[in-house]
C-alpha cells in the first residue's frame, strides 16, 4: 500500500465534505458496480453493507464475517482510483479495541473513509451510550493519526432509523449525539432515515459540522438537499435494490413471455463489459 497516495486520497475525500458541490455517493456492492459508478464521473465511492451482504448471500446486520466484509472492500479498492469509503456497520467487535482493529484492516485495503453506526447490533432498536460511541470515535481518530492516513469518519446517528424515544424528542437526541461525535473527531455525521425537508433543515442548522443525508424517494431531490446545506448524500442500498428489481423484471418477462425487451433495454454491450476492467 502506497501510504503517500492513500493520504492524498484521504485529504481529497475530506475536502469533498467541506465545500460545494454537495458530495453524492451512489453506494456500491462489488467491483463491477464500483467501476460503473467511477466511470460515470462520481468523485468518490461508498460501499453499502446491505448490498455487500446480499451479494454474498447474507442479510444485513453483521451476519457475514468480518473477514468476508474486508475481502469485499479490498476487491473494490483494487479496481478504483477515486477515494473509497466503507460501510463497516457497528465495527464488527464487542470492544473498542476490536472495532479499532476492524477499521485498521479496512484502511489496509486502501479505503480512506468509514461509516460507523451507533446501533447496538445484538439489541433490537437500541443505541450505544453516547459516551461509549464518543470513546470509539476518539480511538478511530487516534488510529488515523498513528497510520498517517487522515481517513474520514462518517458517524452514523440511528435515532430516526431505530425510532428511539418519543418522536417529538428525536431531533434533539440526534443533534446531541451528532455534535458529541463531531467533537470526538468525526468528520461528518449521518442521521440516517427517511427525513422530510423541515427535519433536514433543522438538523443542518443545529449540527456543527457536515451532514450526510440518505437520498432516494421520497426524500427531497438532490438540488433541494444542496440548497438546504447538506454536505453529503448517500443512496444506501437503494442502487442495488433498483438493480435487483430490474433483474426480477427481466426474469419475469423471460418466464412469462419468452421475450427480451427488458433484458435488452440499457444493457451493457460485450465491449462495455470488457472495458470495465481494461488496463
Amino acid at each position: 500500500m502506497d501510504v503517500t497516495a492513500q493520504r492524498a486520497r484521504a485529504e481529497q475525500f475530506r475536502r469533498l465534505h467541506r465545500a460545494p458541490p454537495m458530495l453524492v455517493l451512489p453506494n456500491v456492492w462489488d467491483a463491477a458496480s464500483a467501476r460503473i459508478i467511477e466511470q460515470a464521473g462520481f468523485p468518490a465511492i461508498a460501499t453499502t453493507s446491505s448490498g455487500v451482504a446480499a451479494a454474498l448471500g447474507y442479510p444485513d446486520g453483521q451476519h457475514m464475517s468480518r473477514d468476508l466484509m474486508i475481502e469485499a472492500i479490498a476487491r473494490i479498492a483494487r479496481v478504483v482510483d477515486c477515494p473509497l469509503t466503507a460501510d463497516i456497520e457497528a465495527g464488527y467487535g464487542e470492544s473498542i479495541a476490536e472495532k479499532v482493529e476492524t477499521i485498521r484492516a479496512v484502511i489496509a485495503t486502501g479505503a480512506v473513509g468509514v461509516n460507523i453506526e451507533d446501533s447496538l447490533i445484538h439489541t433490537p432498536n437500541a443505541l450505544a451510550e453516547i459516551d461509549d460511541q464518543v470513546n470509539l470515535i476518539a480511538a478511530l481518530r487516534e488510529l488515523a493519526h498513528s497510520l498517517g492516513v487522515p481517513f474520514v469518519i462518517n458517524a452514523r446517528v440511528d435515532v430516526f432509523l431505530r425510532a428511539t424515544g418519543e418522536p417529538a424528542d428525536q431531533i434533539a437526541q440526534a443533534v446531541q449525539r451528532a455534535n458529541a461525535y463531531l467533537r470526538a473527531g468525526a468528520d461528518c455525521v449521518y442521521p440516517i432515515g427517511r427525513l422530510d425537508r423541515e427535519t433536514i433543515a433543522h438538523l443542518v442548522a443545529a449540527i456543527s459540522g457536515p451532514i450526510n443525508i440518505m437520498g432516494g424517494p421520497p426524500q427531497p431531490a438532490l438540488p433541494e438537499l444542496a440548497e438546504l446545506g447538506v454536505a453529503r448524500v448517500s443512496l444506501a442500498g437503494g442502487l442495488m435494490r433498483a438493480v435487483l428489481g430490474r433483474l426480477r423484471a427481466i426474469a419475469r418477462e423471460l418466464q412469462a413471455q419468452g421475450s427480451y425487451e427488458t433484458l435488452s433495454a440499457d444493457a451493457l454491450s460485450g465491449a462495455d463489459l470488457g472495458a470495465l476492467f481494461a488496463e
